[in-house]
């Protein structure tokens, strides 16, 4: 539903350049950094439009490619902790067996000095 809300939009937005564009057909001057010419202003606008719509395009595909190196980089990381993951759990079981152990020899000792 929300990419048909994109593209309805989209449409809209290129409808209401392409009424603007025509609606300003007189020939302008355009200056470069190396010289000038004169254009229909209707060449301007839409080419204008176009480059803007391609930079933004390939800035949304630079970033996309990024997000997904940085993804498969993730699930490279997370497959590494789930293959070393019962390695990881037997040593905290030993851990925690040991800890128990602790626990129950400080309650030991706690009990014979209430004792005293």
């Amino acid at each position: 539903m929300k990419s048909q809300w994109l593209i309805i939009l989209g449409l809209l937005f290129a409808l209401l350049i392409a009424l603007f564009a025509v609606s300003n057909v007189e020939a302008v001057e355009v200056d470069y950094l190396v010289g000038s010419t004169s254009t229909p202003l209707i060449l301007v606008i839409v080419g204008s439009t176009l480059i803007g719509g391609l930079v933004v395009g390939l800035i949304g595909m630079f970033r996309f490619i990024t997000l997904q190196r940085k993804v498969k980089q993730l699930e490279k990381q997370l497959e590494a902790l789930g293959q070393a993951s019962p390695q990881v759990v037997k040593e905290a079981e030993v851990h925690n067996e040991q800890d128990e152990q602790q626990d129950q020899g400080d309650h030991g000792e706690n009990k014979s000095q209430e004792a005293k």
